[in-house]
């Protein structure tokens, strides 16, 4: 009989399977149900040009409309820190950079891999405050955390940078809630593949166990067919090796000869003895070494 996986065996395709989905396992969902566009789409209107043509945060109000939650809140945080940047740059008679991110970018639903334009317009920003700003911004500490950014803009005097900087956090607030939505929505997805997967190899396994269990009926042997299949796998799943030698050699063990229904001799004058249970439980065995369902 051919060998069931082992328990330990069975963990270790889990965690394969596991490891095989976790490279941007959300990204290919998305490509795959994103909307086909054309092969030339125009390009956007970067944000700040957008801001200053326009009335403020009015360009992609139908397209924001159409994100999902974490990602409105996302796009519109950036839009609050654009605004001030670009605030920022008109009080110190600075040209504004081209802010290139786009609500396109976080449809159908944010990726990690989508957030270089993100991260670019980040850096832009900090390098046009610290030039409209310098003396005030001297102050800030190098590389500083989100409560450090927010406890300095709370002391600032100036309103733009003010906004700027608490539009910064903010920003980066939302960033981290579309990272841990989109993680939530990898680990939902593996789990249904795990679940998929587990359902796979339950009816694999029934329909192998099904058909052990028909081999051994057909032969008419004198033991509960169904019991010494079930009894062998639940043995195996914790000692294969063990299970299959016993299997082999005295699947008795599994099942108990059915003494009862052995063929009795001289006519039925010699009931069957021990020895003769003995005898089948061994054939049995040697049928079952070469079994293969």
């Amino acid at each position: 009989m051919a060998e069931e996986i082992s328990s330990d065996e069975f963990d270790k395709l889990l965690d394969d399977f596991i490891a095989s989905q976790l490279q941007e396992t959300e990204d290919r969902l998305a490509e795959i149900n994103a909307p086909q566009t054309s092969s030339t789409p125009s390009a956007p209107e970067p944000l700040s040009a957008a801001l200053s043509s326009s009335p403020q945060q009015t360009s992609f109000s139908a397209e924001i409309q159409n994100l999902a939650f974490e990602e409105r809140r996302l796009f519109q945080a950036y839009q609050g820190f654009v605004s001030a940047i670009c605030s920022c740059a008109k009080k110190a008679n600075i040209q504004a950079p081209e802010f290139t991110f786009t609500p396109a970018l976080l449809t159908p639903r944010f990726r990690p891999s989508r957030t270089t334009e993100l991260n670019n317009d980040i850096v832009q920003g900090w390098e046009l405050l610290i030039k409209a700003q310098p003396t005030r911004l001297l102050s800030l500490p190098p590389n500083p955390s989100d409560e450090q950014v927010l406890s300095f803009a709370e002391k600032t005097t100036d309103p733009e940078l003010q906004n700027a900087l608490i539009s910064y956090v903010e920003t980066l607030i939302e960033i981290d809630a579309c990272e841990i939505a989109y993680n939530l929505r990898k680990v939902k997805y593996k789990k249904r593949q795990i679940e998929r997967k587990l359902y796979e190899e339950q009816l694999v396994r029934k329909e192998k166990t099904r058909k052990y269990i028909e081999a051994i009926r057909a032969q008419n042997f004198p033991i509960d067919a169904e019991m010494l299949v079930n009894n062998f796998f639940k043995t195996a799943r914790s000692d294969p090796d063990s299970a299959k030698k016993i299997l082999e050699t005295n699947p008795a063990t599994f099942a108990p000869i059915q003494v009862d229904k052995l063929p009795s001799k001289c006519f039925g004058l010699i009931k069957p003895k021990p020895e003769d249970g003995h005898k089948v439980n061994k054939k049995i065995g040697k049928f079952l070494k070469k079994l293969k369902a």
